[in-house]
Formats: structure tokens, sequence, C-alpha cells
């Protein structure tokens, strides 16, 4: 059973996740908040498996709640912070409407898993956090090349420790980093390499190790900013 915690700052929004989310199977709502403080308290108090988070919430702190959440070893400084907890960090799901595409790669930055348009389909959004708890990275095509413009719009981007994560991938592992910055699911990354699908999830696996990456999105910002990849002109 996979628990999520509904942060979003939309009454109806909130009911109508809860409500989906609820009543489909393997899946149960652990919470939800509409504050990114809250958000971050429930989500150590709740341990959910994935916080599903709208890229609108918490207004300008919500960085900070995607920060926060995603790395509870530095938590924001406060009066009594709680203990570390001995669970898994819950995976973020970030909800991006049209328009905020650079938020979203701002939230990914700071920790965020994957990101999924607020008009996916409700299917497509029980698939998302299903992929997401069992460690999967989500991006809905049509945020592919608004991620990859964010990327060549930033004014800075990282420089150290970046080159030497590149050198450190075989051949191998840069043809399918390269696959994976492209779009190509596993299946297509196989069928195309002519390799096992085992063998995909190896190579990514030991990719995002390698890069100090924690989700598939991540290792596709790397792939660009380390020149590895050039977005289309």
């Amino acid at each position: 059973m996979v628990s999520v915690l509904i942060v979003n700052a939309q009454s109806l929004q909130r009911l109508g996740l809860r409500m989906l989310l609820g009543a489909a199977p393997g899946t149960t709502v652990a919470g939800e908040t509409a504050s990114g403080a809250e958000a971050v308290r429930l989500a150590r108090a709740l341990r959910p498996d994935v916080v599903l988070i709208d890229a609108h919430a918490s207004g300008a702190d919500g960085l900070e709640t995607v920060r926060r959440i995603a790395h509870p070893a530095h938590p924001s400084p406060a009066p009594h912070p709680a203990p570390p907890s001995p669970a898994p960090h819950p995976r973020i799901l970030v909800l991006a409407p049209p328009g905020h595409e650079r938020h979203a790669y701002a939230a990914l930055r700071a920790g965020a898993t994957g990101f999924l348009s607020e008009d996916a389909t409700p299917d497509e959004l029980i698939a998302a956090v299903r992929d997401v708890a069992a460690g999967e990275a989500v991006i809905t095509p049509a945020l592919t090349q608004a991620l990859i413009d964010a990327v060549r719009r930033q004014d800075t981007v990282r420089t150290a420790g970046r080159d030497v994560g590149l050198d450190t991938l075989t051949g191998r592992e840069r043809d399918v980093l390269v696959a994976v910055a492209s779009g190509w699911s596993n299946a297509e990354i196989a069928s195309r390499l002519s390799i096992a699908p085992t063998t995909v999830k190896s190579h990514v696996s030991h990719i995002l190790t390698k890069i100090g990456a924690r989700a598939r999105v991540q290792a596709v910002a790397f792939a660009y900013e380390s020149g590895l990849v050039h977005p289309a002109a």
C-alpha cells in the first residue's frame, strides 16, 4: 500500500486528489495540508511513501518545503528539531501547471523526484504515484522540452564535481544516460541498445550513484548541464 501526503493550496483540489487516491487500489492518503511548514512536519510524523505537492504550494517557501522534505537530515533551524527518522526519505512528486516549468526545474534541483502536468488523467496520476513510490522517476513528455529549455536558460550552473561524475561513467553508461535524456523508456533503451531490460535498470542505478543523483529526472538535467547531450536549437 502506497501512502501519500497531499500538499496543495486549493481545498477543492485537495478534496479531488484525496477522493481519487483514496479510492484507487494500492494507494492511501496519509494526510493533507495547504501549508509548507505543516507539510514538513507531517512528512516527518506520518512518513508517507510519496509527497504529492503542487508547484504553487506554500508560495515563496515552496522550494524550501521540497528541500526540507527531501533532505530531512538538514532541516531549517528550529527551537526543538525532531529526531532523525529511521524511515527512508519520502519521494516527492510535483504537479506542475502550464507555464511553471522553471519552478518545476528549481524543485528538481531542491530534491523532487518527478513531475506531472496538472492536466494529466486520473490514471496517469495514480500510475505516477506508484512509479515514484517504487523508486522510478516520472516526467511527462510535455515537460521534457520545457525542462531542457530551463537548463539552457540557467545563468549559472554547477561546475565543481560535474566533470568528475561524467568521467566515472563507462561508455555503455554514457550511452544509456544519453538515451534517458532523450526521453526513452527502459524498454525502448533495451530494444535500441540490444541489451536486457534488467541490464538497463542496473546501468541507470549505477549512473545515479556515480553522478550523485536521487532520481532519473536529475540524471536528465545532469546530461544537459555536463554537455553530454546538447538541446536542440
